[in-house]
């Protein structure tokens, strides 16, 4: 991408028909976010944050305009080619973790890997980076029920980047946890951001989660505000 965007949004809208009625989600969107950003995307509840996320992971297309991410506009791949890219480029951080419970944390943080033609002795080594980078090591043959919350985010946050993606989506990251690991989880995001230069967008509606981005947009009513 020129400039160094890693994302560029332009005149994105997003609506939905729920039987007679249009519902309009996201209106005329114009977003760009260069490569080594860390942003937070806030807004009320309903304004639209978890749609936008959606739209520039690619795990939903635009009703109109384009979505261009890594290079690719995102409306004009087919549903495989789609699943591929996202595979390939993106990391998905959820506020409810996601962890499969009869998988061990090991387990958890491998599954991305095994859509690659990485050897074992190669997952083995990207797994068990993963694992220290966000301080798990340990923890590697515990299943979730075994961890706390602040220990699952974590272990997801590890399944998010064991194959190297080229962009970290979090959608409410630290909206289940107590203060404490609420601010692990910001610290570890910031470091991953800062020391591996990953891009990170960010949906939260914690003002103190912002403040550890390094740039905030707000939307509204699906508009982001200047």
């Amino acid at each position: 991408m020129k400039n160094g965007e890693l994302v560029r949004l332009r005149n994105v809208h997003k609506r939905y028909r729920r039987e007679q009625n249009e519902i309009r989600v996201l209106e005329g969107i114009n977003l760009d976010v260069k490569e080594g950003d860390f942003l937070a995307l806030m807004g009320p509840s309903g304004s639209g944050k978890s749609t936008l996320l959606n739209l520039i992971g690619g795990i939903d297309k635009p009703t109109e305009g384009e979505v261009w991410v890594a290079g690719e506009s995102l409306g004009s791949l087919s549903s495989n080619a789609l699943a591929a890219w996202r595979a390939r480029h993106v990391g998905f951080i959820f506020q409810l973790y996601n962890l499969i419970p009869v998988l061990t944390a090991y387990q958890n943080v491998e599954l991305p890997l095994l859509l690659t033609r990485l050897s074992g002795k190669e997952r083995r080594e990207r797994v068990a980076l993963a694992l220290r980078l966000v301080g798990l090591e340990d923890r590697a043959k515990h299943f979730p029920r075994q961890l706390s919350g602040g220990e699952e985010q974590r272990i997801a946050i590890a399944r998010a980047i064991v194959a190297d993606p080229t962009l970290l989506v979090a959608d409410e990251p630290t909206g289940d946890l107590d203060a404490k690991n609420a601010d692990e989880i910001l610290t570890l995001l910031k470091r991953l951001n800062e020391e591996m230069g990953k891009t990170i967008i960010m949906v939260t509606h914690d003002p103190h989660a912002a403040q550890r981005a390094k740039a905030t947009v707000h939307l509204e009513k699906g508009v982001l505000q200047s």
